[in-house]
């Protein structure tokens, strides 16, 4: 049984819902809004902080950052997008050292993608059924779902990019691929268990 699932999403594809849904199946940990908190408690800066490098290349914000206190009034000069990064990795790697985990997002399928045993999804869809489905799954308008869209799959993307010079949207960093406005949410949760479950080729 793989004992690594990482799941990669695009914005309304429901990575959100499906994660947390295959991780109850198969009994596992799952493991999302955790990360930025760990990594904020590694590098000893705001939880906020975290929150704003992650999943996005964004030097800018870095820089920003670095001007202005935190919540605290304790300037953090020293904190860069590329240690959130490799802290992030350092996080991931544990949790797959350990097991018996699904994780959602953060490049685990590039950053895991040679370990043993481990299932790479991608979810995706066309753009405009993702927003239709985003609509639909957080309980939003129109109007709010294609700015999130957009604001979400352009930080995921360039993260990807910046970090690992990579596309995060192409099949070949994954074993399964499925279009998840198509494929109903609860099925696609059956077939990635199934997956999981299933031996080794």
């Amino acid at each position: 049984m793989s004992r690594v699932v990482t799941i990669s999403a695009s914005y309304g594809a429901g990575g959100s819902w499906v994660g947390p849904e295959v991780a109850e199946r198969l009994g596992w940990r799952f493991i999302d809004r955790a990360i930025p908190v760990q990594v904020a408690q590694r590098l000893d800066v705001p939880v906020q902080h975290a929150e704003v490098h992650d999943e996005a290349a964004a030097p800018r914000f870095t820089r920003l950052l670095a001007r202005l206190p935190n919540t605290s009034g304790v300037v953090v000069p020293e904190a860069t997008t590329d240690a959130f990064c490799r802290e992030t990795e350092r996080l991931l790697i544990e949790a797959a050292d350990a097991g018996d985990v699904v994780v959602l997002g953060r490049a685990g399928a590039i950053v895991l993608g040679d370990r043993p045993g481990a299932l790479h999804v991608r979810l995706d869809g066309p753009a405009e059924a993702r927003v239709f489905q985003g609509m639909r799954v957080e309980e939003i308008d129109e109007e709010e779902a294609r700015r999130r869209q957009r604001n979400s799959d352009r930080a995921r993307t360039d993260y990807v990019k910046h970090f690992y010079r990579a596309d995060a949207r192409d099949p070949r960093h994954y074993h399964m691929v499925l279009d998840s406005t198509v494929v109903a949410l609860p099925t696609c949760v059956e077939l990635i268990v199934a997956a999981a479950r299933a031996p080794s080729a």
